[in-house]
């Protein structure tokens, strides 16, 4: 497997989001030319460990691609069904197919134990623009709990998976779609749904 050389990655990613060398080297704090002289001289040999941080930051990658050390990862379940944010279709809870790998300090971040984790595609528009058509979702089975203001949650209604926008209220469940254009299922008796868990953060593909 060929590694990227640290210095290469930066001038590709820089290059691939428009970015100029001049305007990294301002963001950091840094004469015009450091980042450039970085990357074609080798001058600095290495980033400063807060360089590489907030340039990786920037540019919404790992540090390691920029020759940092890579963060500690854990395995996340993955299913190959999606949760429906539209009319829906028949779906269970199955094994999970493959693994995850997701950051451990981003999911400590969250609250978020990798055994009670798991990622689920979303189908349908009925939650734009909050969650789009292919969206890859994590979700928490631990919180299984909805309170009066609500959240994003994971739920079966009947045979049907989907992700929905969910709050307790008088007389029951309240099950709603961001999208105002799609029907929503409205308020439901706890009994009549099950929920897996609620959403807690999104992968989304530019």
């Amino acid at each position: 497997m060929l590694v990227e050389d640290p210095r290469a990655a930066l001038a590709r990613l820089a290059a691939e989001r428009g970015v100029s060398l001049t305007r990294l080297s301002r963001l950091i704090g840094r004469n015009a030319a450091y980042v450039h002289q970085h990357v074609t001289r080798g001058s600095p040999r290495r980033l400063d460990e807060q360089d590489r941080e907030t340039i990786a930051a920037f540019l919404g990658v790992d540090e390691a691609l920029l020759g940092g050390r890579a963060a500690p990862a854990m395995a996340v379940a993955r299913y190959d069904l999606s949760a429906s944010a539209g009319p829906g279709t028949l779906a269970e809870i199955e094994a999970p197919r493959r693994a995850a790998m997701l950051p451990a300090e981003m999911l400590a971040g969250l609250g978020v134990r990798a055994d009670d984790a798991s990622m689920i595609r979303v189908a349908g528009e009925s939650m734009v623009p909050t969650l789009w058509p292919g969206d890859d979702i994590l979700v928490d089975a631990a919180r299984t709990d909805v309170a009066r203001s609500g959240g994003v949650y994971v739920l079966r209604l009947g045979d049907v998976l989907m992700v929905k926008r969910v709050a307790r209220e008088a007389g029951g469940v309240r099950v709603t779609s961001d999208n105002p254009e799609a029907e929503s299922p409205g308020l439901v008796a706890p009994a009549d749904l099950s929920i897996i868990g609620r959403v807690v953060w999104v992968s989304r593909r530019l």
